[in-house]
Formats: C-alpha cells, structure tokens, sequence
C-alpha cells in the first residue's frame, strides 16, 4: 500500500497535510498523535471510506482491507454470527464456487476454463484459510471472549462493548492483506488483549493501528507513524525506542533553537549600539546577516496533563485487611476465602479477567456491599477515596467550575487553578459538563479525585478515555503518590510501572504475587512450564537453543493443551474415554485432511478434473467433520475441567 500526499480538511481546519509513507507486507504500524491529529481519519482513507481532499493510496490489484473501528454495526436485526461471518464472505462463496464447480467436474464437463476458474476459486479461498476458514472463525470470537452460544442473538441484543468486539471479530476473520485497527484492546479483558497481541503477528499482515495501549503497541509495533500538525514522520523502530528517540529530538530542537535565538540577540545588540557610531558599516552587515536568519520552531503539541496529589494522612501500618471474605452476588460466589492485609504505602493491582469480580471485591472491601461471609477492617486514620470506573456521576447541567465547586470544598480561585492544571483553562471551565467529551469528563473525575484526597485511593479503570500522555501523567502521579493504593486496570504497562504487588482472581481464588505485571507474566510461565530434565541438556524432543515462548503470547488452543496435559498427568478432571476418542478423532482426521491437500496439488491430479472433482468433494467433508469434532473436544474438555 502506498500513500502519497494525503491532505484532507473538515471546514477551515486542515487535519492531514501531505501525509506520505509506505506499508509493505508484514509491516506493522503504530499511529501516534494527540486527540484531533487525524489518526481515525486517516485509518477511513485507508480503508476508502473517506475521500482525501488530495493525494492517492493505491493498493497492488486484489488487496484486501479490513477497518475495526469504534462505530457500531449499521444492520442491528442480523445475529452476531452472521455479523461476524462477513468478514469471511470471501471465502464462503469461493468454498460455494468450489462445489458447483466440483459437481460439474463430476458430471463431466471439463476443458481450459473450468479449470481456470476452479484454479481461482481455490486461491481466492486459500488467501481466505484454506477449508478451516470455520474453525479460525471459532477460534477469533473465543479468544475475543464471545462464547459459543451468543452467535445466534441478534445484534440489538448486544452492549456496546460487546459489539466493539464483534467488530474487531470480524475484521480479524477475513485474513485481510491490510487490517486497520482503532483502538482494539477497548473492551478487552487482559487475557482477550494477550490473544490480539499474538493473533495479529501470527497473520503477518500489514497492520495500521491506532491504540492508547502502550503495552499493545510495544508488542506489536515494528514501526511508528507519527502525526503533528497535520504532517507525518516514519521512525522505523519500536513503540519504546520511538518515545526515546522523540524525546532526544525534542531536546536537540530545543537546544539548537535556543543557540539560535541566542546568536540573533546578540546581533540584534550589536547592530542596535553601532548602527549611528563609529562602527556603522560592521552594523549594516550584521543587519543583513540577522535578516537572513530565521527563529527555530520548537513543535510542541500544546499543555501536557501534568499534576499531583496532595500528601495525605498518614495512617497506621495496616491500611486494610480482611479474612475469609466471600464475594457473592445471588448466590453466585465470585471469590472465595479472601484473605489479604494491605499495608502503609502499598501499590496494589487486582486483575482478573472480565466478569470475574474485581469491582464486587472492592466494593465488598471498602463496605459499599455487605460480604457473604468473613471479615473486613480498615486501619487507623485511613480515608478512603473510590474512583469508579465511570468516574463520578456528574451533572451535566453544571459547568466544569460549578462541578468543583459543588464537589469539593475549594474556593473559586481555588477551583480555577486546579481545573487550569487539568487543562481547563479560562472559557474551557465554563462549559456544560454535557458537552465534554469521554476523554474530557475522565479529567474532570481526576480533577476531583485530586482535590478530595484521601490515603487509601481505589482507583477502578482510571485511564479509560485517556490518551497516551494522560495515561503517562496518571501514571507519574501515583508514583509520586504517598498514600496506599488498590488499582483496577487492564492497562498493563500502566500496572507493570506502578504496582508493588498483584492480587490476581484465578479461578474464584485471589493468588497474591509481589511485583508488577512482568512479574505476574513471569510467575505464571514458571507455573506452566514443563518441569527440567533431570540431567543436562534439552529434554527430549525439545531444540537446545530455542527459548521458551512468552507466556503472555500464547493462545487459547495452547491453554487448552497445557490444560489437558496436566489432566493427563493425573491432575483434577483427567480426560474421559469420550475425551480421548475424541483426540483420536481428530488426530486421524487431520491426517486425512493433510493427504487430501497433498494429492490436490499434485501434478498429475490437477491434470484430472474428474479426479480434482472427487478430491476437493471428500477434502470439504472430512473438513466439515474435523470442524465438528474438534468443537465437540471442546465441549467435552471444558466439562471435564481440563
């Protein structure tokens, strides 16, 4: 794909202006910019649902594009499946073509054009997956965390985060050539987001995306495509070398425009003092040198978020504790037997996958819903301060100013001052909070988080709608921050820079671990690898210098298979016979699959017609079969336990 001087402008505001750069095969970029650079209008170009102003992206002949963004589903009456599926319709009517084609083979018909065409069809659906194209439908909305049993609902059923997930579904079904991502990990669940990481670099397409997930764009990103002021930089490098490299730049901008100001007040001195004196002529020559200079423009892309929060109350050693606590809604415990002391200066982060139970503890520990069974005690002297994760309940007929004042006990000037930090400055304080932006009510929440202080903070998804700097801003913050500290965040890089320790809920159990989220990674690697030899040297049928993957990459069928190793071993819920005549199954259908795919491309079978009729009629139901039954592993895997 190439772009050449996109410039495009939405009334007098220029967004993009000239954008100019290249995404080859397997590259994977990160759109970085502030909010309002053009970053979503440039993914729309791309995708060619916006007209550039100027400029042209030209694609080679066949390439296919697929753009995840933030809007909802047009058609709401289909169900999810269908929805789901179009990003496969490629390969549904290349597989539909494959079997009319087929059939005609078999009754007979034969020459050059038909096999052309079957030739075509077979290529369209292979670009597409091959005849497994289902079984990678199943594994996509699986790992983006859409069961099985969902498929059939129509989409007017549907929350918008859940919808935000089938989209992505259906962007990542379609095996693009090009995949455009906006803000994918929204909605995500850690472990969803972990499977994203590893999908989109298995596909080896070339990717766009545009993320506030720094530790999405660091695992991702092979490079970085900057946006300011409507033009673009390419730095072939990772998201984190990127922010290094910016930050030097910025210094030797600085650095040198401050040499150049510098020397042009210095002339401007010189020719002042001597322009009528004895050394007119110098003057009228230094005159003419200044005329030729011009100041250095620092890029800077406005006030940054910057602030603190107050030295707290100090309290005693033991900041909160509790023992045998039940979480439950219903009668459905969420997290059993939690017992936990959190000390003095602590940072804290509990995570857990969605619908585990992280907000109910919380609130269960702060007091706001009563425990279903077991204890919970707050230390001496502590305040605690919840921020939720959909902020604080604000009026939206109130100002930002108002809002403060009604909120806190700050004076006017007060006020004004806090909100100028929070990047409502002047006339900007004085708008309704109903015409804020998602981003902008998420500032006004730590606006107030700030002035109302506390020493036990609670902070429940705190950078959500917060763009890259805020998230960075936050994150200085509750380093600086005095106080003890319980953090709900699927933000990882965010956790990994703050926590002193994680309180993960696993399997309805928290499991505590010192350190951040390298750390839990870490730990749960050595949990799950397979134990060492017992004398030196690779164990066998293992390469002596590969090194083991990343725990945080591994997909879902891997979970499965370590899940069902440990059974094997003799754990909890070993296989039934039922399981492993179903292993069995798909082991010998897997190797007829792999024999039929052989045979079709041979030589002498392509030849054939009548013969390539027969194979790709006995190739698509053994494929169907090996669909059905790897579904039925699953099924009966998970009600085993394994």
């Amino acid at each position: 794909m190439n772009i050449t001087q996109i410039s495009k402008s939405f009334g007098a505001r220029t967004v993009l202006d000239g954008v100019t750069f290249r995404l080859d095969p397997g590259q994977r970029l990160a759109v970085v910019g502030r909010n309002g650079e053009g970053k979503t209008t440039l993914l729309r170009i791309l995708a060619g649902q916006l007209t550039p102003d100027a400029g042209r992206v030209t694609n080679p002949a066949g390439t296919r594009v697929m753009l995840h963004d933030q809007r909802p589903p047009s058609d709401t009456g289909i169900t999810l499946g269908e929805y789901v599926a179009q990003g496969m319709a490629d390969a549904e009517a290349a597989e539909r073509e494959l079997a009319d084609l087929e059939a005609r083979m078999a009754a007979g018909e034969d020459g050059p054009e038909i096999m052309e065409a079957y030739t075509r069809a077979h290529a369209v659906l292979e670009a597409a997956g091959g005849y497994e194209w289902r079984t990678w439908l199943g594994r996509v909305t699986r790992g983006l965390g859409i069961p099985d049993e969902r498929h059939g609902d129509p989409l007017s059923v549907f929350s918008g985060g859940e919808l935000t997930r089938a989209s992505l579904a259906r962007a990542l079904a379609g095996r693009p050539d090009v995949l455009l991502l906006d803000e994918p990990t929204n909605h995500l669940d850690v472990q969803s987001a972990e499977w994203l990481e590893q999908a989109v670099v298995e596909m080896n397409c070339a990717l766009v995306v545009v993320s506030h997930d720094r530790w999405f764009l660091e695992s991702v990103a092979t490079g970085v495509l900057e946006l300011e002021q409507g033009r673009s930089k390419l730095w072939p490098m990772g998201y984190s070398a990127f922010r290094v490299e910016k930050a030097k730049a910025l210094e030797l901008q600085a650095a040198f425009a401050a040499r150049v100001d510098a020397e042009m007040e210095r002339l401007q001195r010189f020719v002042e003092r001597w322009r009528a004196g004895t050394k007119a002529k110098q003057a009228a020559s230094r005159q003419k040198q200044l005329d030729k200079m011009k100041r250095v423009e620092v890029h800077r892309s406005g006030k940054a978020l910057e602030f603190g929060f107050p030295t707290p109350v100090r309290t005693g050693r033991v900041v909160l504790e509790a023992d045998g606590v039940r979480v439950a809604v219903g009668d459905t415990t969420l997290v059993a037997d939690v017992s936990l002391t959190i000390e003095r200066g602590q940072r804290v982060a509990l995570v857990g996958p969605n619908g585990a139970g992280k907000t109910t503890l919380v609130e269960t520990l702060l007091g706001n819903r009563p425990a279903a069974a077991g204890r919970v005690s707050l230390g001496h002297r502590v305040e605690p301060t919840y921020f939720s994760q959909h902020g604080l309940e604000l009026r939206g007929d109130r100002t930002v100013a108002e809002s403060v004042l009604a909120e806190t006990g700050l004076t006017r000037t007060q006020a004004r001052t806090l909100l100028g930090v929070f990047l409502f400055p002047g006339e900007a304080a004085d708008r309704r909070v109903a015409d804020l932006s998602g981003g902008e009510r998420r500032r006004l929440s730590l606006a107030l988080l700030v002035a109302t202080g506390g020493n036990l903070l609670i902070l429940d998804e705190p950078t959500n709608h917060l763009d890259a700097e805020g998230r960075e801003a936050l994150e200085d913050a509750l380093l600086a921050y005095e106080g003890t500290l319980v953090l709900i965040s699927h933000d990882r890089a965010l956790i990994d820079a703050v926590a002193t320790r994680t309180l993960s809920i696993e399997d309805g159990r928290l499991v505590a671990r010192d350190g951040g989220w390298t750390e839990l990674i870490e730990a749960r690697a050595a949990a799950t690898a397979p134990a060492a030899p017992a004398r030196g040297g690779p164990a066998k049928g293992t390469p002596g210098k590969r090194s083991a993957p990343r725990a945080k990459a591994k997909a879902p069928a891997t979970k499965t298979q370590e899940r069902t190793d440990a059974a094997r071993a003799g754990g909890k819920g070993s296989p039934s016979k039922a399981l492993r005549r179903l292993e069995t199954q798909v082991a010998r259908l897997e190797a007829q699959v792999a024999d039929l795919e052989a045979r079709m491309v041979d030589p002498a079978n392509l030849a054939e017609p009548s013969v390539m009729a027969d194979l790709g009629a006995r190739h698509r139901a053994v494929q169907d079969e090996l669909s059905w039954t790897m579904h039925e592993w699953e099924r009966a895997a998970e009600a085993a336990g394994v």
